[in-house]
């Protein structure tokens, strides 16, 4: 039988690109890296790598035991973290993506109880606004605030998330207040550009009329927290959601428009890929967010309820 351990290091040095670097990520030396590699070669009689003073170059037979070797190590991975779930250990490194915003406003300022609760925790958290591919990508779990479309996936539905028009009190002042979303397009706006389609929006009535009103503004961003400035300065509206913006309105900064109007909500998501075990470190962070972005529980909830400017 071939020397397991032989394709392990070969992975890893085809992954990292040459033998020092591989070495530094096992903790071994590189002699010890490089006798491991061509003891893997004599074991199969054929040359995996062609090696120059500068760099390496994996062969056509190299390529396809990489492929092989690369599957071994996942196996061998998802074996202990199998294990570890069913010991209940909570220790590895996480992997874990989130919005940008709502990653600096509110799973930032979460995280270091979690970090705490699991010591023997390592956590890597990716921010973006993107979709991205967990199971490509090497995520372990994400938080989504969107509809969710990938079948793949096990999701466990967080706290609701409402978007509010919202702008400074100055801005109402000088231009009034709306008193239905057609009234919208007269007004200027601060435009989130990975809507699908930003500057359309469609309302529900309190009394269950629906109306859709299209704007437009001189001011486009992919990231809504970035727009905070210039709603202060009364620069424009802007359709942001509850978490972004509930401080602002608890502390009147902000108030919103169109009280009677609501947009139907999107909804936080934790999800993550669907596996046999639910590995332990993942089952931890599912119940960490549910602990503080559950319903009902997510500090953000009843921004709507704040005060809001009397419509014209």
């Amino acid at each position: 039988m071939a020397d397991l351990n032989g394709f392990a290091v070969f992975a890893r040095v085809v992954e990292l690109g040459g033998f020092t670097a591989a070495a530094d990520a096992l903790g071994l030396s590189k002699s010890v890296v490089s006798r491991q590699v061509s003891a893997l070669e004599d074991q199969l009689g054929v040359r995996l790598l062609n090696r120059t003073t500068r760099r390496i170059a994996v062969t056509e037979a190299g390529a396809v035991v990489f492929e092989h070797a690369s599957r071994i190590v996942a196996e061998a991975e998802q074996a202990a973290e199998e294990a570890n779930c069913i010991e209940g250990a909570v220790r590895g490194r996480l992997r874990v993506n989130a919005p940008m915003s709502f990653g600096i406003l509110e799973l930032g300022p979460a995280l270091p109880a979690f970090l705490a609760r699991y010591p023997d925790l390592d956590v890597e958290l990716v921010l973006n606004d993107r979709r991205v591919d967990l199971i490509e990508e090497g995520f372990d779990v994400s938080l989504r605030i969107s509809e969710l479309e990938d079948s793949s996936l096990i999701a466990r539905q967080l706290a609701p998330v409402e978007r509010f028009v919202v702008g400074a009190p100055a801005y109402f002042e000088s231009h009034g207040h709306p008193a239905r979303p057609a009234d919208l397009a007269r007004h200027s706006f601060l435009l989130y550009t990975l809507l699908a389609r930003p500057g359309q929006m469609t309302f529900v009535h309190a009394e269950g009329r629906r109306e859709t009103a299209e704007v437009k503004g001189r001011f486009f961003c992919n990231n809504a927290d970035a727009m905070l400035p210039l709603m202060r300065a009364g620069t424009a509206l802007c359709l942001a959601p509850d978490f972004i913006c509930h401080e602002e309105l608890r502390a009147g900064r902000l108030v919103r428009a169109l009280a009677d109007w609501s947009m139907p909500p999107l909804r936080l998501h934790v999800i993550y890929p669907h596996a046999r075990h639910l590995s332990a470190k993942v089952r931890a962070f599912v119940d960490f967010a549910v602990e503080h972005f559950g319903p009902g529980r997510a500090r953000w909830e009843g921004a709507g309820q704040s005060t809001s400017p009397v419509s014209d």
